[in-house]
This record gives C-alpha cells, sequence and structure tokens, in this order.
C-alpha cells in the first residue's frame, strides 16, 4: 500500500515542474491554452498529496512498522485518534501534512472568479507552486516519510506522550493552516507588485483568506497554550519558548495587517506598508518552520535535529532576495492616493497600533534569536528568558489594548473635539470609576491596574457602540430592541464580528493579568490523611495507588478537595511509567471554574512510604483565557459570512 504514496510523491516534483512551465510560458505567449494545463496541474497536485496523505493515515492506522516513520511515531497499543494525530508527529508527516493543505488552497485558489482574475491567477498560483515545489523536494530528499525500517520491526516505538492530547492532536493542524494560508495574501501581494497592480483589489480579495489564516494561527497559539497549561506540568500556558515566540511573530504581524489593510480599501494609503507587512508575515512563518526543525534552539515543542534547517534557511534567504528586489522594482508604483491629514484620526490610530504591534514583534524576535548570536560572536549561548519578554512587551500590549477601544469610534481623516467627547465621554467615566474600584478592591500593582482598567475601557467603548447601534436601528425601522440587536451585527457582520474579535481579546487579557499577577504556588510533602491549606481550599491527600496496563505503569494519589466546609470531591494527579523507555509523564489533575483553576502536580513520593510530594498552584480567571479563544471563534464566523452586497461590489 505504502507504494501509492511513495509513487504520488515522487513525481509530484515533475508535475509542479510542468505546471510552472505551464504557467510561465503561457503568460508569455498570452496562451489560454498554457494556461489551462497550469490549472490543471493544481488539481493533479491536490489529488497526488491527497493520495500520499491518506497513504500514510492508513499505514499509521493499521501500525505497518515496515515503514519507519509508522515504526517511530505508532505502536500497537496506541488509540486510532494518536494513530492519525502521528501523521503530523514527526517531521515527515507534518511536512507532508504543510504540502497536502497548501497544494488544496493553492486548488481553491486557483479556480476561483473575481475582479481581475484572468491576469492575477496565472501569478499567484506559480507562487504558491514554487512553494509547494520547496515542500516537494525537502519530502523526497530530506524527510521521505515512506521509507522503509532498515530492519524488521515488531512494534512501534509509539508517540510521545506529550503528544497525547486531545488539544495538541489540533494544535498543529490548525497552526498550519494558519501558517499556509497566508502564503495566499503574499502571492497576491506579488502579483500585484508584477503587475503594477497596487489599488486595493488585492486586498479586498485575500481579506477572507486572511481573517481565515489569522484566525487559524490565533487558534494554533490558544490550544498550544491549553496544552502546555494541562500538559506539561509547570503551572502555566506561556513561557516565551522560541517555538511559541516562533508562532507569535507572524501572529503580530498578520495582526497588523488586518487592520492597515483596511486603511488601504477605504482610502487607498499604505500601500508600501501593507506590501511589506504581508511578505514579513509570510517570511516569519518559514523563519517559525525552521527554528522548529533547524535544532538551533532547545523547545520542548521542537522536532528532532537534522538537515532540514539549512533546507529552509536557503529557501527563506532565496524568497527573502526575491521580495525585496521585487520591492525595490516597484517601489515608486507604491505611492499612496492621498496622506495623512491630522494627528488625531483613525488613520493614524492604525498606523500607531501597526508601530506597536510591529514593535513587539521586533522584541520577540530579537530575544529568540539573542542566543544564537551571542554563542557566534562569544561562544556562549545567553538565553533570554521571559522577565525580558515581560518587561519589554507588557507596556506595549497594554497601550494595544487601550488602542482596541479608541480606532474602531474614532473618526475618519480628523477627529474634532465633539467627536471625541461624544464617543469616549462615557466610557472613559466609566474606565476612572473602575479604576477607582479596583484599587479600592486591593488591586495596586501599577501594570496589572492599568491592565485591567483599560481591558474596562474597551469593554465600555464596544458597549457602548452596540447600545448607539441599535438603538439607531430600533428607531428607524419601529423594531423592538431585541430584534435589532441581531438586525444591527447581520447589517454590518465585519465591523460587529471584529467588536466581538476585541472583547474575546479583553477576556483573554484579563486572564493573562490576573493569573499572572495574583497566582500562588506551594511545594509541600504529606503522609496519608495530611492535609494542606491553598488560599480557600483545603487537600487532604489519602495515599498512593498503582495501576498497571499494558505498556504503562500508573502512579496516582487521591486528594480530596474542600472548599470552606464543602466537600468538592477526590482529584486524582498521575505519573506514569511507560515500558519502551520513554520518558515518564505527568497527568495533572486540575479543578477549574470561571473564578479560579487549582492545579495539583503529583511531584514525586519517599521511597519505600506513602509520603507525596504535590506542586498546587492556585490560578485565577484561567478559563477567561480560553473563553476569550472560542469567543473568537463566534467572532471570526460572523466577520466571514457571506454578505452577498459587499461580494457583489467586489465582483
Amino acid at each position: 500500500m505504502g507504494f501509492i504514496g511513495d509513487f504520488s510523491l515522487m513525481i509530484v516534483p515533475y508535475v509542479i515542474g510542468i505546471g510552472l512551465f505551464a504557467y510561465v510560458y503561457g503568460m508569455i505567449k498570452k496562451s489560454d491554452r498554457w494556461i489551462e494545463t497550469g490549472r490543471r496541474a493544481t488539481l493533479a497536485l491536490a489529488f497526488l498529496t491527497t493520495a500520499a496523505s491518506l497513504t500514510l493515515i492508513y499505514l499509521l492506522s493499521i501500525g505497518d512498522f515496515r515503514y519507519e516513520y509508522v515504526a517511530r511515531y505508532t505502536s500497537t497499543d496506541l488509540s486510532l485518534f494518536y494513530k492519525i494525530a502521528a501523521f503530523w508527529g514527526g517531521n515527515a508527516g507534518s511536512l507532508l501534512l504543510w504540502l497536502w493543505l497548501l497544494s488544496l488552497y493553492t486548488a481553491l485558489v486557483t479556480y476561483s472568479k473575481h475582479k481581475d482574475s484572468e491576469q492575477m491567477l496565472p501569478i499567484v498560483s506559480t507562487v504558491l507552486l514554487s512553494i509547494g515545489l520547496f515542500f516537494a523536494i525537502v519530502l523526497e530528499t530530506a524527510a521521505p516519510p515512506f521509507k522503509l525500517a532498515a530492519n524488521v520491526v515488531t512494534e512501534g516505538s509509539g508517540l510521545n506522550p506529550l503528544l497525547q492530547n486531545p488539544g495538541m492532536a489540533v494544535h498543529p493542524v490548525t497552526l498550519y493552516l494558519g501558517y499556509i494560508g497566508f502564503g495566499i495574501p503574499f502571492a497576491y501581494a506579488v502579483a500585484a507588485l508584477i503587475l503594477k497592480k497596487t489599488d486595493a483589489v488585492w486586498l479586498k480579495v485575500t481579506r477572507k483568506w486572511t481573517l481565515i489564516s489569522w484566525f487559524f494561527l490565533t487558534m494554533g497559539i490558544i490550544y498550544g497554550a491549553k496544552w502546555s497549561y494541562v500538559e506539561l506540568g509547570w503551572g502555566g500556558y506561556w513561557a516565551w519558548d522560541p517555538v511559541e515566540n516562533a508562532s507569535f511573530m507572524p501572529w503580530l504581524t498578520g495582526t497588523a495587517f488586518l487592520h492597515s489593510a483596511m486603511i488601504q480599501e477605504k482610502k487607498g494609503m499604505m500601500k508600501k506598508w501593507n506590501v511589506s507587512l504581508i511578505i514579513l508575515t509570510f517570511l516569519l512563518t518559514l523563519f517559525g518552520t525552521f527554528l522548529t526543525r533547524s535544532g538551533i534552539l532547545w523547545s520542548v515543542h521542537a522536532f528532532a535535529n537534522g538537515p532540514l534547517g539549512a533546507y529552509f534557511l536557503a529557501f527563506i534567504g532565496i524568497a527573502l532576495v526575491f521580495c525585496v528586489g521585487l520591492l525595490v522594482v516597484r517601489w515608486p508604483s507604491l505611492k499612496g492616493e492621498v496622506e495623512f491629514e491630522a494627528a488625531v484620526s483613525k488613520e493614524t490610530s492604525f498606523m500607531l497600533n501597526n508601530l506597536l504591534l510591529l514593535g513587539v514583534a521586533f522584541t520577540v524576535f530579537w530575544g529568540t534569536i539573542y542566543p544564537v548570536i551571542s554563542e557566534a560572536l562569544t561562544g556562549d549561548k545567553v538565553m533570554v528568558g521571559a522577565p525580558f519578554f515581560n518587561r519589554v512587551s507588557l507596556p506595549v500590549f497594554i497601550l494595544l489594548v487601550v488602542l482596541m477601544g479608541i480606532c474602531p469610534l474614532i473618526a475618519w481623516k480628523k477627529s474634532t473635539l465633539r467627536n471625541l467627547r461624544k464617543n469616549f465621554l462615557y466610557p472613559l467615566i466609566f474606565a476612572v470609576i473602575s479604576a477607582v474600584f479596583l484599587f479600592l478592591l486591593g488591586v495596586r500593582g501599577l501594570f496589572t491596574l492599568l491592565s485591567l482598567t483599560s481591558a474596562l475601557f474597551v469593554v465600555a467603548t464596544i458597549s457602548f457602540e452596540f447600545y448607539r447601534g441599535v438603538e439607531a436601528r430600533a428607531q428607524m425601522t419601529g423594531q423592538n430592541k431585541f430584534i435589532s440587536f441581531f438586525q444591527v451585527i447581520n447589517r454590518n457582520r465585519r465591523r460587529y464580528g471584529g467588536y466581538m474579535i476585541h472583547l474575546a481579546v479583553v477576556f483573554i487579557a484579563i486572564g493573562v493579568t490576573m493569573s499572572s499577577a495574583y497566582s500562588s504556588q506551594i511545594q509541600v510533602m504529606l503522609k496519608p490523611d495530611e492535609r494542606v491549606n491553598m488560599k480557600q481550599y483545603t487537600l487532604t491527600y489519602r495515599g498512593l495507588s498503582e495501576e498497571k496496563s499494558a505498556g504503562k505503569s500508573t502512579v496516582f494519589a487521591d486528594v480530596v478537595l474542600q472548599k470552606g466546609d464543602k466537600t468538592i470531591g477526590v482529584v486524582r494527579p498521575e505519573r506514569i511509567f511507560y515500558a519502551n523507555g520513554l520518558q515518564p509523564t505527568s497527568e495533572i489533575a486540575i479543578y477549574s471554574t470561571w473564578s479560579e483553576d487549582i492545579y495539583v502536580v503529583l511531584a514525586g513520593w519517599e521511597e519505600g512510604t506513602s509520603n507525596a510530594v504535590f506542586e498546587i498552584h492556585w490560578n485565577p480567571l484561567i478559563q477567561w483565557i480560553w473563553f476569550g479563544g472560542y469567543l473568537i471563534i463566534l467572532g471570526t464566523l460572523i466577520a466571514l459570512w457571506p454578505d452577498r452586497r459587499r461580494d457583489v461590489m467586489i465582483e
């Protein structure tokens, strides 16, 4: 069966080569017949990568250990769900997934229709096929997924236990959908530059692709954070790990692009900025993949070291030279149609938003690569820890949250004092009262107080905007306010979907602020029936037990959890040992509510006794972070929901 996938992958580079030749020759000769050949090559590519991917999934699901990849990442005792998830558990499989998704995206884009599609799509498809060719070459030469094992293997090594988590099973797919998706607006930007069509058409056509890519990248980051929280056992969700940073950098520049693109769509401004931003975002997605696979920096998320880093570094270099060269040549044609008119306007607030996001992106980039630079210059690898990132980024994030409340309500071109008073008087009064109230409740840290106050300011501006919209709609149509609420959203989905996403970010910001400022942690050794207090909770340790099953042994502790006089139940932290020699792992016991989490880790025990060591964390408002993620899904769906009026305008 594996020969189907192997053969499919083997001919993929040739099919891409034919497609590239057909497109280039067709564009030079203005031949529809050759362009159509190129289009068909994208379909053939999608078919071949689908065949290869389904073949690998089949081999993983039946545990065909004749293949090295299957033997390395599955075992007979693994559930079917994680056997399929092993598809992206290693380098070769994850790169095949990347090529598969890219080929499906390419086919979808190639057969789309929009204004200027006849001119733009041949170039867009050529760019996407070129990216696909790189991955096809890597799969054929450096990471073949259908390589046969050197020896007879009767049992596989199994999937890394840390990856056996539902969140981690979804995290890579969503992350890749985001990474790869940004390749589409990038390809359109290249087409716009080559054709000198630097108006806003390419931005309007790719807006949904950009939003979809941003959405999946956001979900990938949130799923990754949740996996870190529930699986790694350190009580946190974000450690500024190099691979975490690798996904965060394109998210920051992609967020900036989403906002600045609106300025070009509405006013014809910031053309140079937008093209540069999407090129930077695409290059950062490649850089993130390079970090994950090069092994130049240690990370719990990284794949094993190998030659792939050199491949990606070379490809990033080629893409960088090509993009910079194209930008330089086309720079004069990217002049904006109008200039900034006033210091206080929606345009300038969006520009400030962009500069802050890029500032954070640069900080994260510098802190991530600094160990490599320091090692190259001094021979010593100097690591940059979370305090550096927090100290530099925190004030900027607070300013970004404040801008999130200001940008949507400030006027285009120039805001008058009357306009500012009308839009911001009540939200500002609410924010000041909130700050006083928070201070009286005991919130003292300057950044904590500023962060929470700015978040509540955004809540007030969004609520005020919804209120005014509903009132105006109710007065205009005579509908009751409940119906008007939904009609307002329905009439302007992009705008109110955006507000919903801003509200989601506020939930995440409050959750991050509170859990960072007020979390508590203790480590304690308990004898059976001893108890320990954590905040308003009492934990009583009952004893250790052990269960053995196929391939592993699980040691767990029963801990009775009480809040005041009320017994909540038994939580059971575990330590798992594997017969195949894999590193032992911990299963965390978490009691989670909207206000707080009790997080219990079985850290160890005293040999020969039942005395056990526990790490116990009290983390406030963690659920707000995950809820914010779900709210982003809702907001994005609203913003993406088809709007026939807008679609007709684009066409």
